[in-house]
């Protein structure tokens, strides 16, 4: 085998179609665009959600709901996450929950909760901590500040 005998695989390569090069190719005149309307012009198309000419769905359907921008958004951790990670005895606030990478993106705060056992002492500060939570680290000798 020669470099000259190099040739992409049977029906791997596909000719560009050459559209308004006159009646003999087959694609004259409308340019395989078929006659006059909207989708023959020149970017033309119908935008997302045309449908005719019929109220679109999202006209049909009333609108629901609304975005509270005052919503308060936790990190949720569990007590297992932080046995894992934490000596005994560490302090734990929002500073050290973005260092060690519990804790990512835009969040209000962090809240834990009580999933899991530890027998650390964890001083928690300005973490929200659920009920269960706050039984097991304070039965485990910690406190929340």
């Amino acid at each position: 085998m020669q470099l000259h005998d190099l040739a992409p695989a049977p029906g791997s390569r596909k000719a560009r179609k050459r559209v308004g090069r006159g009646p003999g190719s087959g694609m004259g005149k409308t340019s395989t665009r078929g006659h006059k309307g909207l989708k023959a012009r020149s970017g033309g198309n119908v935008r997302p959600g045309f449908e005719g000419g019929q109220m679109p769905i999202y006209r049909r359907l009333p609108k629901r709901g609304f975005t509270n921008i005052f919503k308060t958004k936790y990190a949720v951790l569990n007590i297992e996450d932080l046995e894992d990670r934490f000596e005994d005895g560490t302090t734990i606030d929002m500073d050290i929950l973005r260092q060690v990478g519990l804790v990512k993106g835009k969040v209000d705060g962090a809240k834990l909760l009580g999933n899991g056992d530890t027998q650390k002492k964890f001083v928690l500060k300005n973490i929200v901590v659920s009920k269960t939570a706050k039984e097991k680290i304070v039965s485990a000798g910690g406190s929340i500040e």
